[in-house]
């Protein structure tokens, strides 16, 4: 009897990843290249001879003092830290966003049949208490 004792060890349960868990480890695993990133340096690269020199006299410009003052001033801290909140989010892909939105769709049409079902009911049931 000792022996079936020992055998049974205390089951550990891992607690489930956050969701900000998951992007980060899909941050840091992900070896593919990101399309958009293929897409910037594709445009930069046409880009780069017309736009390089007046953006980087803007960058000159805008890097005084006084602008960055201007800008702490004109963007209130909780629009900064909004934008840098969604900054981090990860968006579902193409196919996960269509089954999402099949799902949302097909759950509208089965509750709104159901609301509009028990409304009929509710109907007939009025109609005949009240009326009668």
């Amino acid at each position: 009897m000792p022996d079936q004792s020992a055998k049974k060890a205390k089951r550990r349960v891992k607690n489930p990843e956050t969701f900000r868990e998951r992007a980060v480890k899909a941050t840091e695993t992900s070896d593919k290249p990101k399309r958009s990133a293929g897409l910037k340096q594709a445009s930069g690269r046409i880009t780069s001879p017309i736009l390089g020199p007046i953006a980087r006299i803007l960058r000159k410009v805008f890097s005084l003092r006084p602008f960055r003052l201007i800008g702490k001033i004109l963007l209130p801290v909780y629009i900064r830290r909004s934008w840098h909140e969604l900054r981090l989010v990860t968006w579902p892909s193409w196919k996960e966003s269509r089954r999402l939105t099949f799902a949302v769709l097909i759950f509208a049409v089965i509750f709104g049949a159901s609301i509009a079902l028990v409304d009929y009911g509710l109907d007939v049931l009025f109609k005949h208490i009240l009326l009668k």
